[in-house]
């Protein structure tokens, strides 16, 4: 019996070892990478970077880093109450430098699925409440917040836009805990954004589904997010409708791989209900 103990004690100390020595490398990976930079205009810059093995996976990379001194009052939300529409069809319509999909919405009917306010206007009331969405994103022409939802009228009074969405990934720069379920678990496309420490707003997308790109899940994303500075920060819609869009870069705007097309290109868009912006 003591040496079984003695056996699984010193198993728990090595898988633990492996562990943090594997978190480690990989967040060197992260801090240390020489990412592709190009300045999209003045405190907006699209960073991408591909990584062989980072979680023990391939993974594609592109995130726009916002400097909210510069840059506040040029972030707004977009959205259709009762239809989809293409992220880069949305930036178009509204003359977005930059975009990135949303919140949660409804593949049949259109709109989003959780709350979602424009400019003072209600577009979509939350249909069904879930655990997944538990964070807001709160924008005003002072100040940008990501945070739990604690209420139900989630600060609309306070904030002209606010969007739901989810799960919140790291509140004061700690990571967020995760129910264990598959959306959480296992790796897809990803959409997220977060604030750093450093006052900077990220627009973050992963590649997935594809032999070049694994994808992340949730427990991952957060960690690259940490490591990358970020204090606050939440899930968004992922999966097919992951899209980032910067006006110019390509020929229809979309710098990442968005998979329902299963080609790794730029053509795979998915509808989505609402958009965050620059213009």
């Amino acid at each position: 019996m003591y040496r079984l103990r003695i056996s699984i004690l010193v198993s728990i100390v090595l898988f633990v070892t492996a562990t943090f020595a594997q978190e480690n490398q990989d967040s060197i990976a992260v801090v240390t990478k020489d990412w592709k930079k190009t300045e999209v205009k003045k405190g907006v810059i699209w960073k991408q970077g591909h990584f062989n093995n980072l979680f023990d996976s391939e993974q594609e990379i592109n995130y726009v880093e916002i400097d909210l001194k510069k840059n506040l009052k040029k972030l707004y939300f977009a959205a259709e109450s009762s239809e989809l529409k293409p992220t880069s069809q949305l930036a178009l319509e509204h003359h977005a430098l930059v975009a990135v999909n949303g919140g949660f919405f409804d593949m049949k009917n259109g709109g989003a699925t959780d709350f979602i306010q424009v400019d003072n206007k209600v577009v979509n009331h939350t249909r069904k409440k879930s655990d997944r969405g538990n964070a807001l994103l709160l924008v005003s022409k002072k100040e940008v917040k990501i945070k739990a939802a604690t209420d139900t009228l989630y600060e609309a009074g306070r904030y002209p836009n606010v969007m739901l969405s989810g799960p919140l990934l790291i509140a004061d720069s700690s990571p967020c805990p995760l129910t264990k379920n598959a959306f959480n678990d296992n790796r897809h496309p990803r959409t997220a954004i977060a604030l750093t420490r450093g006052g900077k707003l990220l627009l973050f997308v992963v590649d997935g589904r594809n032999k070049s790109a694994h994808g992340m899940n949730l427990h991952e994303l957060s960690s690259i997010l940490r490591w990358l500075g970020a204090k606050e920060a939440m899930n968004l819609d992922g999966g097919g409708s992951s899209t980032l869009y910067i006006k110019g870069a390509t020929e229809n705007g979309v710098v990442n791989h968005p998979s329902d097309n299963k080609l790794f290109d730029h053509e795979g868009e998915r509808a989505v209900a609402n958009i965050i912006y620059v213009k």
